[in-house]
This record gives structure tokens, sequence and C-alpha cells, in this order.
């Protein structure tokens, strides 16, 4: 099996804020290792410290402790000016666009390449070329104020590229943007991905992004991470708090279960459209109520997982369990509310 070569590696890493109201712990003892190629999701709540530590990443922001391997350099030994050259290696996508509005799309995409200090007919060439990529060649000489939503994204992810970078940073790059426009950029992400071979950083608070693109994840909660996995382990076993509230949508309780039991049963692809349930309580001869259900789509295949409440009893829930394990279902027993 070929061994996946680390392009970023984190190591202990810790970011604290000093305020006038005293330290804040914005990241603490953070371990991660991101593959060249892959699609990697950094997935928490609002506030848990996800965006800090996409600033960490490319050193906009300066850990306070532990350090940033990028490519086989640590970061915290290298010059300013070599830092820049790093950072023309990362491009970065944003909620809000952040494109300069006096310029049309094709100046917006050639900016960063006057930075650099490209020639101008190299930048030109450069520019056209992307806009093809992202799909926007007949916007070529349209101002953001006359793009829709969707739109200013692709000029921005035209711009991130522009300097061939080796990892893309997309911090919370669909939340503005309507359920049907983040699917076409989700999609052309994921072509970016696959044409291009550069990796992708993806930071966000929606499950549903992760598992559209991500190959694997990193669930942050509270300044830590939580636990990381493929997203196919997270969401069939997560391990974590943090991870089992990610699969209950609307922040659904369990508290409304007490008195009887709850298990969840995980299913993929093969058996996701049978009728195991109902197989189950006509050969079990037992009633249950289905508490919870979704399907989802995670790297082009269909999983989905149900809550059931059964009754509180060893023995039935021995001949439930056994009987849904035969049928090579994973279950596992909703002890907390989630």
């Amino acid at each position: 099996m070929e061994k996946k070569q680390t392009i970023i590696e984190l190591t202990q890493l810790g970011k604290v804020f000093h305020t006038k109201d005293g330290s804040v712990s914005a990241l603490e003892n953070i371990d991660l290792q991101i593959y060249e190629g892959e699609i990697f999701g950094i997935i928490g709540m609002s506030g848990a410290g996800k965006s800090t530590l996409v600033r960490c990443i490319n050193f906009l922001e300066k850990p306070t402790s532990g350090e940033v391997i990028f490519d086989g350099q640590k970061l915290s030994q290298l010059t300013e000016k070599e830092l820049r050259a790093v950072r023309r290696s990362m491009g970065m996508i944003f909620q809000q666009f952040n494109l300069l509005m006096q310029r049309t799309a094709f100046q917006n995409i050639c900016f960063p390449l006057e930075i650099a200090g490209m020639e101008k007919s190299a930048a030109k060439e450069r520019a056209e070329e992307l806009l093809e990529i992202v799909g926007l060649s007949d916007k070529r000489n349209v101002y953001p104020s006359q793009l829709s939503g969707g739109q200013k994204q692709r000029v921005a992810i035209a711009r991130a590229l522009a300097t061939k970078p080796k990892v893309l940073l997309c911090d919370e790059a669909t939340s503005a943007l309507d359920p049907s426009t983040t699917q076409s950029i989700l999609a052309l992400i994921k072509d970016i991905n696959r044409r291009l071979g550069i990796t992708i950083i993806v930071i966000t608070h929606e499950m549903s992004v992760i598992e559209e693109i991500c190959q694997r994840v990193a669930i942050i909660d509270d300044s830590k991470i939580a636990e990381i996995g493929t997203v196919e382990e997270i969401f069939t076993r997560p391990k974590s708090a943090a991870g089992r509230k990610f699969f209950f949508p609307g922040g659904a309780k369990t508290r409304e279960l007490t008195g009887d039991r709850c298990i969840r049963v995980v299913f993929d692809g093969g058996n996701a459209y049978e009728p195991v349930i109902a197989n189950m309580i006509l050969e079990c001869k037992v009633p249950v109520n289905i508490l919870f259900g979704d399907i989802k789509n995670i790297d082009d295949k269909s999983f989905g997982h149900l809550v059931l409440q059964i009754p509180d009893d060893e023995r039935t829930k021995g001949r439930i369990v056994a009987y849904l394990q035969e049928k090579n279902l994973t279950v596992e027993e909703v002890i907390e509310n989630v």
C-alpha cells in the first residue's frame, strides 16, 4: 500500500489571546496531519476554534505553542519573506468572497499575480485559463456588483488558484450561498481537487458540506480536536459526544426517549433501501418506535441511520441487536442526550 505524503502537520498547536479581561485559549494541543491531494474537513460549532485554526495553518495568526510544518518546513523558523512565499502556496477563499469591487472578474484574478511580480502577458494567460476552469469566461469584464453570490465565489476560487498553490483553504466558503449554489460550488471544488491534484482544507459548521466532498474530517470542540477519521468512520461509529451531535440536525434530543431503550442503526449502500427494520419487527415479533432517521450521500455512496426506541428488556434487545448485526448493520446503544 502506497504511503500517503503529509503536506501539513500540526504538533501540539496552541493559541492564546490576551485581552484586558484576561487570557482566552482558542486552541489547545492540536495534533493533525493532512495528506497531499486529499480534501480534508475541519468542522465545529461557532466559537469552537476552527477559524483560528485555519489562520494558524498559514501563519496569519502565529501560534502561542507547538509547530506548523508545511511541505517539510517549520513555519516558526521562516523569515517574513519566506513566509510570504509559503502563503503563495496556500490559496484561501472566504465566506464573503473579499473581491476588489473596483476591479473586473479578470482583474481580480490578475491581482495576486501582479503582487507576485509575474510578467503581464503570462498573468493574462493564467487568468483566462482560470476563468475557463471556474466556468466564467463570459464574465471576464464584469464587476463583482453585477455577479451573483455563486459567481463571486467562483471568481474568488480562481483568484486563490492564480499562483498555483499546493493547498486551498476554504473558510466557510459556502455559508453565504443558497443550497443550490452551494451544491455547484462544492462540485467545482471537488472537480478542482480531481483535475489539479491540489490539497483542499474545508472549514465549516455544516456536516452536509463535509459529507459531500471530504475524505477525512477533524471535529473541533471547545478549542480541542474531539476526533479525527474518515467521514465514513465518523458517521458509522462516532467516538465523541461532539461527533454524535452532528448527526442529529436541529438539536434533536433523546431526553424524550426516557423509559425505553434507544439504539442507533447505521446502514450503507447495499442495504440502505432494503426493508430491514420492517423485516426485523416481523422476525423478532417486537414493536419499535422510529424516533429519528436520515439518509446521506458520503463520497458518492448512500449512508443512512435510524434511532429506534425498543422495549426496556435485555432479552428483547439482544434478539433485535443480533438480527441487525446478522444483516451486517452497525448497532450502538444511545445512552446520552445528544
